[in-house]
Order: C-alpha cells, then sequence, then structure tokens
C-alpha cells in the first residue's frame, strides 16, 4: 500500500459572480476590449461609441460583459477566474498610471508630451492643466480621472477627439464641453470621471487645435 502522502490540488479559483458590483478594473478590462475590436475593425465607430458610452452607466460584472460577448476576447474573459486576493488589479498590470498633483501651488502637462493609458490629478487648493493638443496617443482610449477640493483642474484635447465625461461635484462643478460633437472615428477617445468638492473641473476641446492623419498613424502602429 502507498502510504506517501501527496499534496491536494489547490480548488479552482470561482469566478466572479455576474451581480457582483463592478469596480474601476473591470471597466478598464472591458474598454481594453472594445479598443482592440474597433482597431480589428470587428466593431464600428458608432458602436464603439455606444457600447463605451454603456460601459460607464452599468453597474454589475454581469452588465459589463454582455458589452462583449460577441468579441473574441469577450468571451474568453468572461471565464476568467477572479484574482486572488492581494493580487494587483488588471488595470495595475497593464502600465503605470502617471500622477499629477497640486497641492496650493500649480502644475502642468502640456506641449508634446506621451500620456498614458491612465492619469490621476489631485488638486487641493492648487491649479492643475492637463493639455492634450499636442500630445502624442499611444493608445486608443486615453483615461483621466481628477478629483479637485478647493482647487481648479482644466483638460484641454483636439477639436477631433472624441471627449467624454462622467463626474460629479459637492458643492463644486463638474463640466464636460463638447462631448459628443463630431470627431474623427479614428481618433483617440479621452474619458475624463472626476469629482469637485468646492472645486472645479472642466474639459473642453481647445478651438483651432486637431490632431492630423489620425486614421494614417493608426494604421501604421497596427501593421508595425
Amino acid at each position: 500500500m502507498d502510504l506517501e502522502k501527496h499534496p491536494a490540488a489547490p480548488a479552482p479559483v470561482a469566478a466572479a459572480p455576474a451581480g457582483l458590483r463592478a469596480s474601476d478594473a473591470d471597466r478598464d478590462r472591458i474598454a481594453e476590449i472594445l479598443s482592440h475590436a474597433l482597431a480589428e475593425g470587428r466593431l464600428t465607430p458608432e458602436e464603439h461609441s455606444e457600447r463605451l458610452d454603456s460601459l460607464y452607466a452599468l453597474k454589475t460584472v454581469g452588465e459589463l460583459d454582455v458589452l462583449v460577448s460577441d468579441l473574441p476576447a469577450g468571451a474568453t474573459a468572461a471565464a476568467v477566474p477572479a484574482a486572488p486576493a492581494g493580487a494587483l488589479p488588471a488595470a495595475a498590470l497593464s502600465g503605470p498610471v502617471e500622477t499629477v498633483v497640486a497641492v496650493c501651488s500649480s502644475s502642468a502637462r502640456k506641449g508634446r508630451w506621451r500620456p498614458g493609458a491612465r492619469t490621476r490629478a489631485v488638486s487641493i487648493l492648487g491649479d492643475i492643466t492637463i493639455d492634450l493638443t499636442e500630445a502624442v496617443f499611444e493608445q486608443q482610449v486615453t483615461e483621466i480621472n481628477v478629483t479637485s477640493v478647493l482647487g481648479n483642474v482644466e483638460v484641454l484635447v483636439p477639436e477631433n477627439v472624441t471627449l467624454r465625461g462622467y463626474g460629479s461635484g459637492v458643492l463644486g462643478n463638474f463640466e464636460v464641453l463638447g462631448e459628443g460633437g463630431p470627431s474623427d472615428p479614428q481618433a483617440p477617445v479621452v474619458i475624463v470621471r472626476g469629482f469637485a468638492l468646492l472645486g472645479n473641473i472642466e474639459a473642453r476641446p481647445k478651438p483651432g487645435s486637431r490632431l492630423v492623419d489620425l486614421a494614417q498613424k493608426l494604421r501604421k502602429r497596427l501593421d508595425g
């Protein structure tokens, strides 16, 4: 009789329940799948726009998965088990988050710079300007998370970039101008999410500023 003890096989980790409230990492995962589908031609710009709008209005993991259920990555993503406790979220694994902070001061990102997929801006009694009008976009979707407490944050984008905003204010102002306006179908999408407490957050296109040759640049990046 073989009395040698063998370690028990680890129990499989259950997938996240469909009724679980969605996190920012869950939404980032779905947004990335939608972006790849747009670049591959599986979604039209109109379909991509509609699904991206729904993404930040839905509440549960199951509702988010429906948005990508007809896409190759979406079919496998729904079966991926939830990460074990203590593991880094998917958003953290995809790259660093650039942070811009102004406390009783001013800070700016402008000129010819390369914004990451995610930027965090925190203004406390300060002023922050994030100017994307001359930026070099290396991804389809760029997300900016803003917190303003007795401060002011301004986000400027080119006229032909798709701009969307999701936020609120308490005795403050959160405003996205030019949202839903005409844009180049191949242009980057800039999402501004924020919360203003006795502060001001404003995102808007800069008149006369445009990104040119977007379709050609995107094709070269995909071919390369």
